[in-house]
């Protein structure tokens, strides 16, 4: 586990809004996100925009106006540490629901690789998310999850109040 406690057991939960929930009863596949599906049939995905919307652990969250180029481009904002390990934990965990047994500790590396060209991220937060994947890949989940929790979360604010505030058992 990341230590990440109060987000994971808040993690998505909007996928419980009609808006959400009913597109994914609709289009259900079980191989492939419903919201693929949803845009191929209407040509947007209502669900996907409502989702991403509201969930701050999605790249696309934070994607805003750039104050530091002249013409005020999209670009990412830098997220907030605890959020690109709740990405990164989000990665792993859709790796291993679309590919079952086929998957690896190299599989969310992969798919990332896959789409990286696309992605409007913060170099800050690229340079986090892809060495948690690289280090997922080469040192496997148990390395991975240690150095996150001693490493990555220990001095973020919000990761000490959360953590502070949970029941200890």
């Amino acid at each position: 586990m990341a230590g990440l406690y109060v987000q994971g057991l808040l993690h998505d939960l909007s996928k419980y809004s009609p808006t959400e929930f009913l597109v994914g009863v609709k289009y259900y596949q079980g191989d492939r996100s419903p919201n693929n599906a949803e845009r191929e049939d209407k040509g947007v995905t209502l669900a996907w925009l409502h989702h991403k919307g509201r969930n701050k652990h999605h790249l696309e969250y934070w994607i805003d106006y750039s104050l530091e180029q002249d013409d005020h481009a999209m670009a990412g904002m830098r997220m907030p540490r605890c959020y690109v390990v709740e990405m990164f934990c989000d990665r792993i965990a859709a790796c291993k629901v679309y590919q079952g047994s086929a998957y690896t500790d190299a599989s969310p590396y992969k798919y990332y690789e896959k789409g990286k060209g696309r992605y409007m991220l913060h170099p800050e937060t690229k340079r986090l998310l892809e060495r948690l994947l690289r280090m997922l890949m080469v040192r496997g989940e148990d390395y991975t999850f240690r150095y996150i929790r001693r490493r990555v979360l220990h001095n973020d604010l919000l990761y000490t109040i959360r953590h502070f505030f949970r029941m200890e058992g």
